[in-house]
C-alpha cells in the first residue's frame, strides 16, 4: 500500500493556511483600495476654460471709427460695439465696447468724443476688460497697472502708489 492510498494516516491541517492567505490577501485589497481611493479623491475635475462658452452682454451702436481702429491695432474680433457709455463729472467719456467673440475693450478721452483724442495723453485705450456681471467693467493699463474700474455710477482709478481717484458719473 502506498501512503497516499492509506486514508489512515493523519493529514495536514489546511485551515490555517487557508486563513492566513485569506487575511494577507484581504489586507493587501483594503491597501491597493484605499490608495485607489486616495488617488482618485485628489485629482480634479477638469475645470472648462474661461472663454469655453462666449456669452455676449447686450451691445448697442457700433463704437467710434477711432475705437474700431484701436480694437484692430489690440486683435479685436469684427466690430465693436458699444455696452456701455458714461460721462464722468470731469467731463471723461468711456466707452466700454464688446468684439464679436465676446472680448470687451475700455476707450476714454477727457472731453468726450468730439475734444481733441492723443491716445496715452487725452485718450486710453486698453483691453482684457473683466465683467463682474452686475454691471461693473474693470481694466488695468499694462504700462503702470493703474486700474479702471466703471459702471453706471462712477469711474475709480487705483493708481499702484495707493492713490484712488472717483469721478462720479452724471447724465449726458
Amino acid at each position: 500500500m502506498t501512503p497516499h492510498d492509506d486514508h489512515s494516516q493523519q493529514r495536514q491541517p489546511l485551515l490555517i493556511p487557508v486563513v492566513i492567505t485569506t487575511a494577507l490577501l484581504t489586507i493587501i485589497g483594503m491597501g491597493g483600495g484605499y490608495l485607489l481611493a486616495e488617488n482618485r479623491s485628489g485629482r480634479t475635475e477638469p475645470q472648462p476654460e474661461q472663454n469655453s462658452t462666449i456669452s455676449l452682454l447686450p451691445a448697442g451702436e457700433p463704437c467710434l471709427e477711432r475705437t474700431q481702429k484701436m480694437g484692430r491695432q489690440f486683435g479685436a474680433d469684427g466690430e465693436l460695439r458699444e455696452v456701455l457709455q458714461v460721462r464722468t463729472a470731469k467731463r471723461t467719456v468711456i466707452w466700454i465696447c464688446q468684439d464679436d467673440v465676446g472680448d470687451l475693450f475700455y476707450h476714454a478721452n477727457k472731453g468726450g468724443a468730439d475734444a481733441p483724442w492723443v491716445e496715452n495723453k487725452t485718450a486710453l485705450f486698453l483691453q482684457r476688460v473683466s465683467h463682474d456681471g452686475a454691471g461693473t467693467f474693470t481694466a488695468t493699463a499694462p504700462t503702470d497697472g493703474t486700474t479702471f474700474t466703471v459702471n453706471s455710477e462712477r469711474l475709480v482709478v487705483a493708481h499702484t502708489d495707493g492713490r484712488v481717484e472717483e469721478q462720479d458719473v452724471v447724465p449726458e
